[in-house]
């Protein structure tokens, strides 16, 4: 039995919410979030997926993210560490949003928990 896809409504708010605040470039209305169940992947919580440039040429598109989180692993976690595994995969998009990715030489744990802090220190704010 192969890896099931749904949308993921309460990711996708958090998500959101996450982007409005610090990640202003990401546009929402082209982010997806899905929950997934039945991967074998080892140790992974979540991904990130684009349409890169040469699909987005053939169908005429402009880029597009899949936030993938796995249900298995990701729906254990607690709301501080399910609010760092968005912050991360938002991360990886970069503010061009033309369909690349932003490596884990920027997206590590210091600059996650930056954003973290910053995040929860806006939310407080307003």
């Amino acid at each position: 039995m192969g890896i099931k896809y749904e949308p993921a409504p309460d990711i996708q708010t958090k998500a959101d919410e996450i982007s409005k605040t610090v990640f202003p470039h990401v546009k929402l209305d082209r982010t997806k979030c899905y929950r997934s169940y039945g991967s074998s992947s080892r140790g992974t919580v979540a991904r990130c997926h684009a349409l890169g440039k040469l699909m987005q040429h053939t169908l005429n598109v402009k880029a597009h993210y899949a936030l993938e989180f796995l249900s298995e692993r990701f729906d254990k976690l607690d709301e501080e560490e399910k609010t760092k595994v968005i912050i991360h995969e938002l991360m990886h998009i970069p503010k061009s949003f033309g369909g690349g990715f932003k490596h884990h030489d920027w997206v590590c744990d210091k600059n996650i928990n930056m954003f973290y802090k910053q995040y929860i220190a806006l939310k407080v704010e307003n």
